[in-house]
């Protein structure tokens, strides 16, 4: 593949919560230049049709790509869900979602074939970790759980408090009652990372099974070093940049602190 290496990886959310993408990326992938949208006048995602949520992702990937870069990242589970297939048809750079990478994790450590995803209402009722994980192994059991209120409690940095707790019991305790039998549970929003915590807590004393939790930031990271190395598209020296935009910046110092763990400088764009 005929490219400068140097380029950065484009990644895009809905909002901020990508930059949990971003961190393991940078952790994974020093070297490499990283590039950031947050289409944060536009998000939530995960509450719209899966029309407008193909446009949104039509108009962050034009931005990135014009903005230069070697690969992109759709870091919206939701857009994963929704906006993949129309992007194939318009892309020339590699790309990846977050959605096969976390299917193939869970598939890939479940013992008891019967695999867990919590996220949006969007993710959830698209169907599309079930599509993609059956298509690894069409015997495994996939149970899906909308957990509506997880983004605002993050977005309110609510994610330590009782109130986030109770709401993550009762989400939890409803799957468990869909399917005892889960042994994996993939965090299907890129906001779930910070309820980790709570989550893995609740998991452990509400299954039988000792449950496996699935980032899929994690996985989308382990997948984009392969298809960089594979691809001979890997930077191979320097210290990696990061550059941050998005579409409102209400909050984002805020935000970001705690999705990086780090302070950031942000530029505002229009899409």
């Amino acid at each position: 593949m005929n490219v400068d290496n140097k380029l950065p990886i484009g990644v895009f959310d809905s909002g901020v919560g990508g930059l949990t993408v971003v961190k393991e990326l940078r952790k994974l992938l020093p070297k490499e230049n990283v590039v950031y949208l947050g289409d944060t006048a536009r998000v939530p995602y995960g509450t719209k049709s899966a029309e407008t949520v193909t446009k949104y992702a039509l108009s962050c990937s034009d931005f990135l790509v014009k903005k230069g870069i070697k690969m992109l990242v759709v870091a919206c589970n939701t857009a994963s869900s929704f906006a993949l297939g129309t992007l194939e048809k318009k892309l020339s750079i590699p790309f990846t979602g977050v959605i096969q990478p976390g299917a193939r994790s869970a598939k890939g450590i479940s013992k008891s074939r019967h695999i867990g995803v919590i996220g949006t209402r969007g993710t959830i009722g698209s169907g599309s970790y079930e599509r993609a994980i059956k298509f690894l192994d069409g015997g495994v059991t996939i149970t899906g759980y909308a957990c509506p209120l997880f983004v605002p409690i993050v977005e309110e940095g609510w994610e330590s408090t009782k109130v986030a707790e109770e709401i993550a019991e009762t989400y939890i305790n409803e799957l468990s009652k869909i399917d005892p039998e889960i042994d994996v549970l993939i965090l299907g929003c890129t906001h779930y990372p910070l309820l980790r915590p709570i989550i893995e807590r609740i998991v452990k004393k509400t299954f039988k099974n000792e449950v496996q939790i699935i980032d899929s930031a994690v996985s989308v990271a382990t997948e984009v070093r392969e298809m960089i190395n594979k691809l001979g598209i890997d930077n191979p020296e320097g210290e990696g940049k990061f550059f941050c935009y998005v579409t409102d910046d209400s909050r984002i110092q805020e935000l970001a602190q705690r999705f990086l763990g780090e302070k950031i400088s942000c530029e505002r764009v229009d899409l």
